[in-house]
């Protein structure tokens, strides 16, 4: 079978075999998010593009991809206190933080309450809603590529970069010399404003730190500066088959 055409099984025995192939698995992802925003606006996001989402809780329909792995219920995350993603009921989300299920409290729990995920592999559901729903709903909008020919995104956004750095100390460091430099402008930043992103270098994460301006007066918008700090994840790189300098 190709591996366009991979469907999504169940896992469990006795299951069966699934129908949609794995484009139809995305799109349903993606309309669930979609649906998601268009009913509890400010609250839900299905905006892909970090600067674009505000406060919303973004609902991450891009892990349906094939070169991810999706953490299960009860992985331990790479964080120092251990935490675990668990199953909640509806009436905790509003009431619980992440920082609460680490592997002692969450064995704890799961003695007490069961797993409220238990029965789930038996509720086998259908893509077939969300497939109409998306036909009815149309492509989602998409943003606007660069006119330099790079193909590259343009955001919708009034973003300036701030720096480019090996480790996060750095980048927050970076961060705060800008917010000192533009200390006038710090108190029409939201949080959200603020993007301090870990991005995927040849072997290792490196950080990019940006500012959205979208709160600040035109007027009163600082153009593009030179970076604080300009980290090159690919210096040095040798790439087979691509020409030297």
């Amino acid at each position: 079978m190709a591996e366009d055409e991979r469907v999504a099984r169940t896992p469990h025995p006795g299951a069966h075999r699934a129908l949609w192939p794995y484009r139809d698995v995305r799109l349903a992802a993606e309309t669930l998010a979609r649906e998601v925003e268009n009913r509890v606006p400010g609250l839900g996001t299905a905006r892909w593009w970090k600067e674009e989402r505000g406060e919303s809780v973004f609902v991450d329909f891009n892990q349906n991809a094939k070169d991810r792995t999706v953490a299960s219920a009860y992985s331990i995350r790479p964080l120092p206190d251990a935490r675990v993603s668990t199953p909640l009921t509806w009436d905790e989300v509003a009431s619980t933080r992440p920082e609460q299920f680490t592997v002692p409290t969450v064995l704890d729990r799961f003695a007490v309450v069961g797993d409220p995920h238990e029965g789930i592999d038996d509720a086998v559901g259908s893509l077939d809603g969300l497939l109409t729903l998306a036909a009815e709903l149309g492509p989602a909008e998409k943003p606007p590529r660069s006119g330099d020919g790079s193909g590259r995104r343009q955001s919708v956004m009034p973003l300036i970069e701030v720096a480019r750095t090996k480790t996060k100390a750095e980048a927050l460091t970076a961060l705060d010399e800008w917010k000192a430099r533009h200390a006038d402008l710090v108190p029409a930043l939201h949080p959200a404003d603020i993007l301090v992103d870990g991005m995927r270098g040849s072997s290792s994460l490196w950080y990019r730190v940006r500012v959205n301006l979208q709160h600040v007066a035109e007027k009163e918008r600082p153009p593009q500066e030179e970076l604080i700090a300009d980290y090159d994840p690919w210096a040095g790189k040798e790439w087979p088959g691509r020409p030297g300098p």
